[in-house]
């Protein structure tokens, strides 16, 4: 398979974006399947751990979207 061939930054930003948000909510939706209390056994501190390690990631990657202006040194 080639890799695509992008007019634009902002053309290749939005195709990237797109595809990988969606992969991120197809992985949330799948993860869900684990509530089913008939299928699975889990403790409530399980859960936890695991939304805080999602949350963090996410916390993380949007950190990343933000403005980084360089803060002048000052004594």
């Amino acid at each position: 398979m080639s890799r695509k061939q992008f007019t634009s930054n902002r053309e290749r930003f939005k195709t990237l974006a797109e595809n990988r948000t969606n992969a991120i909510l197809n992985q949330i939706r799948i993860l869900s399947h684990c509530s089913n209390k008939n299928l699975y056994e889990y403790e409530q501190e399980e859960i936890e751990r695991i939304f805080k390690a999602v949350e963090d990631a996410l916390a993380e990657a949007k950190s990343k979207f933000k403005d980084k202006k360089r803060r002048a040194f000052k004594l």
